[in-house]
């Protein structure tokens, strides 16, 4: 029976951690292996690719693969991907993040790869860019899409997008992400592993510290909020390149004394209970697991409205535009002065993620 198990290759950019690298994992994971034989290639090593190596599912890592453009290194990537799609022969590539996508299509077309599904953990011509960078970008997501056989897309906003684009529109599949029961631990037990004893509202965002996640907004609006006499302590759990420009705003602000960095935390949605509010100042984004956690969890959510056609049935969630630190503040002290009651929302399980994902297969 082994012996004809279906070949899936994950493809990703980044093997670090996040929304897409989580994705991944799950998938990678959760596949029957006795039907499933699944290998995973990536760019840039990280936690995925210990996490992955550590229950035993084989990685290749394709060392120029990175996430901004470069001539030279896309087409030696580009070289690497057609070598490990020729030694693996998969059956499936599953592509996931703008630029192992773009590569990894074409590439998968030329070696005859008979299945390749791509999923957009957001369209990456959303973000802010000058115009010639926007066709660009714009047209090489269209192109990958083009070249995939099918498309996922996590929220209805890239669903949207996706169907007003010539070509692919029959392709795209909305499939949002699912997640199975999480455990969170209790108000004070989540308190005291994160020493935190700061007196309510507590706000906190959990996300990789990059430009999209908008970390410099909530910055701004905490200033704002001291300046108005609200008093909360905002807490950011994760890591990434945009941490020393986040530590020099906060001390440029004075605020050193509200901010507090707790660096990434292994499963941090276990502590959201330790928290009053969840704060979301994307300037981009597909559909965030942590957004779905923290309604699990029960928590108000105030959210910039990139999220909103997907999210507006989330319950306590209060929208605000992108790029705003004014609005942010606005919205955040309404809920400072009048906390609504936790409602505990459900979400799709990954059960069911799975199944109408495996159907593209």
């Amino acid at each position: 029976m082994l012996m004809n198990r279906k070949k899936v290759l994950f493809l990703i950019t980044k093997a670090t951690w996040g929304g897409a690298q989580r994705y991944v994992f799950d998938l990678a994971t959760h596949l029957d292996a006795t039907k499933y034989e699944i290998r995973v290639a990536y760019g840039t090593s990280g936690k995925l690719s210990g996490d992955l190596e550590k229950v035993g599912i084989k990685t290749y890592q394709i060392p120029s693969l990175g996430r901004d453009i470069a001539l030279f290194s896309d087409v030696s990537s580009f070289i690497q991907i057609i070598r490990c799609i020729k030694e693996v022969r998969p059956d499936v590539l599953h592509l996931n993040s703008s630029k192992a996508g773009a590569l990894g299509a074409l590439a998968g077309r030329l070696c005859g790869v008979p299945r390749i599904v791509f999923t957009v953990h957001g369209w990456p011509f959303k973000e802010d860019r000058n115009v010639f960078a926007w066709v660009f970008i714009r047209f090489i997501s269209w192109l990958t899409a083009v070249l995939s056989h099918g498309v996922i897309v996590v929220s209805k906003t890239d669903e949207n997008i996706g169907s007003e684009m010539s070509l692919i529109a029959g392709k795209i599949r909305y499939i949002p992400n699912g997640i199975d029961t999480t455990q969170f631990l209790s108000r004070e037990n989540a308190s005291d592993a994160l020493s935190i004893s700061s007196a309510p509202p507590r706000i906190v965002t959990i996300a990789e510290l990059t430009p999209n996640k908008g970390l410099l907004y909530a910055i701004e609006a905490v200033a704002l909020l001291k300046e108005r006499g609200t008093n909360v302590s905002y807490f950011v759990i994760g890591d990434g390149k945009e941490l020393q420009r986040i530590e020099e705003l906060v001390r440029e602000r004075g605020i050193t004394d509200r901010v507090h960095l707790l660096g990434f935390l292994e499963n941090a949605a276990q502590y959201l209970k330790a928290f009053d509010i969840f704060l979301l100042p994307s300037i981009k984004e597909g559909m965030p697991y942590v957004l779905l956690e923290a309604a699990m969890a029960g928590l108000p959510i105030v959210a910039t409205d990139v999220v909103k056609a997907e999210a507006s049935n989330l319950p306590n969630t209060y929208f605000v535009p992108p790029g705003n630190g004014k609005a942010l503040t606005n919205e955040i002290e309404k809920l400072a002065l009048n906390m609504p009651i936790k409602t505990a929302f459900k979400i799709q399980s990954f059960a069911n993620m799975l199944e109408k994902t495996l159907s593209l297969y």
